[in-house]
């Protein structure tokens, strides 16, 4: 009777355990999907920005360029504060200041006060994107990691998908300032619910001192940081003079700042932790992988409209595609992850990939629609499989105290890789799709002729992430049964 008793107060004690699980992971996917959304949801509003501030498309861009340098500089550093001082109340902040700037971004009187907004906006957004993946760890047991980080990836990939559309719709309806001012009851719902369902404290926190936080440390990062986005945003993939300069102050800042981390007490970034390596080979496969599917957004448009010849509808029907697979994808590769073992799903995810990426390198006029359509869902369905488990195996391993500054590791890597990706795929096609064939479709020849020169090297990027994947299996095997 005694044990029976026992139990069913377990059981019930619970219950509401699990029940509060929910709704934490409820409130981490929406700050994912705020975070996602304000990536993609103001690209459709450059034109109405530019029309209506009479500004150049030059000008313009910042909108779309504060957000993602602010994000990129300040991510490793809102995780290692969220290290510190607690990951609630910094991703409550992080809430509260994404939709105050949203608020901020819809009253814009001018556009620098609305490229000022988005920056602060990007901030918050850093925190968002950092301290989700780190709450994973705390909200759900190990077992189910890898749902939950398909969960969040799926969030991630609607959020993308969702911002084009909807900001058209917002736009033709009532104008550009509704595509800010959508985040806002959005983020007063995401802050209502995680202030009820996150803990209050997480009972693995470790206590650091506060007055040890690396400064010069951090703003080295985000100098070095902003140097390389910009070189490898401005100028639009025609490398200048400013673009050679920012790379060399770039690598010049990413040597200070490894001499400054080995110094200091309480480094922003601890170097050793880079010894390890199933995180350093994460790291490298999430920068690697983002410059590959970069690929997909920058070299398609081309193809679809002057190789294939389609019309902007079905260009955009056509591009939906990935985003749709991918967000399908993402929540049965957290259970997969969760069944089999996340290093063996990021090493199928790749082989998907690389697959995709080789077929995609193939890709000829005369085979239609389906010569692209069927390459990118399988290059897809890779990708979600592998993010999703190297997000699961990074996390998983990693103790309390540095969860933060790893999960904005993470998300500097995969921000790093669109950047590049950005850049290197956009500059390789140009080069490729300009020589110049004779004869009948001659706009068609050359788009192929990008296209097959583009994927090429991303089947070399995917196959070197690969070997990686499998470097990185055979170690966590040696691990577990060393271990045992």
């Amino acid at each position: 009777m005694a044990i029976a008793e026992q139990n069913r107060n377990e059981y019930v004690s619970a219950q509401p355990q699990t029940q509060s699980a929910r709704w934490a992971l409820a409130s981490l996917s929406l700050a994912t999907l705020l975070s996602s959304l304000g990536t993609s949801i103001a690209s459709v509003g450059l034109p109405s920005l530019m029309q209506n501030f009479g500004a150049t498309f030059q000008a313009v861009q910042w909108v779309v360029l504060a957000y993602l340098l602010a994000i990129t500089t300040l991510i490793v550093s809102a995780g290692r504060l969220a290290d510190m001082f607690g990951r609630r109340p910094l991703l409550l902040g992080g809430i509260a200041l994404f939709t105050s700037a949203s608020v901020l971004c819809g009253l814009a009187p001018t556009l620098w006060l609305l490229i000022a907004a988005r920056a602060v906006q990007g901030l918050g957004a850093a925190l968002m994107m950092a301290l989700t993946l780190a709450f994973v760890a705390e909200t759900v047991t190990k077992d189910r990691i890898g749902s939950a980080m398909g969960l969040l990836g799926a969030m991630s990939a609607i959020g993308t998908t969702l911002g084009p559309s909807l900001g058209g719709l917002l736009i033709a309806g009532f104008g550009w300032r509704a595509i800010f001012l959508v985040n806002v009851p959005l983020g007063v719902l995401t802050f209502a619910l995680a202030w009820q369902a996150l803990p209050a404290r997480s009972k693995t926190a470790q206590q650091v001192d506060r007055g040890t936080f690396d400064v010069a440390g951090t703003a080295l990062l985000a100098l070095t940081l902003a140097a390389y986005a910009l070189a490898m945003t401005l100028g639009r993939g025609n490398f200048g003079a400013l673009n050679i300069g920012l790379l060399i102050a770039a690598g010049t800042g990413v040597l200070l700042f490894a001499a400054t981390q080995a110094r200091v007490k309480n480094p922003l970034i601890r170097l050793a932790s880079f010894r390890d390596l199933q995180l350093s080979a994460s790291l490298a496969m999430s920068l690697v992988v983002a410059t590959v599917m970069m690929a997909t957004l920058v070299v398609a448009p081309f193809y679809l409209s002057r190789g294939l010849g389609l019309d902007a509808a079905m260009v955009g029907l056509a591009l939906s595609t990935g985003p749709l697979v991918s967000t399908l994808s993402a929540l049965v590769a957290g259970r997969l992850a969760d069944r089999f073992g996340a290093h063996k799903m990021m090493v199928a995810g790749l082989l998907s990939l690389t697959t995709g990426t080789f077929l995609l390198s193939f890709a000829v006029v005369t085979l239609g629609i389906a010569g692209y359509l069927v390459p990118i869902t399988v290059t897809c369905i890779g990708y979600a499989l592998f993010q999703t488990s190297n997000n699961a195996a990074v996390m998983a391993g990693i103790s309390a105290g540095q969860r933060g500054v790893v999960s904005g590791l993470l998300n500097l890597s995969r921000n790093l890789g669109l950047i590049t990706g950005a850049s290197l795929m956009g500059a390789i096609f140009a080069v490729a799709s300009a020589e110049k064939h004779q004869g009948i479709g001659l706009l068609s020849s050359e788009a192929a002729r990008g296209m097959q020169v583009t994927f090429q090297a991303a089947t070399v990027l995917a196959l070197i992430a690969l070997v990686l994947a499998l470097l990185s299996a055979r170690a966590a095997g040696r691990t577990e049964s060393g271990g045992s």
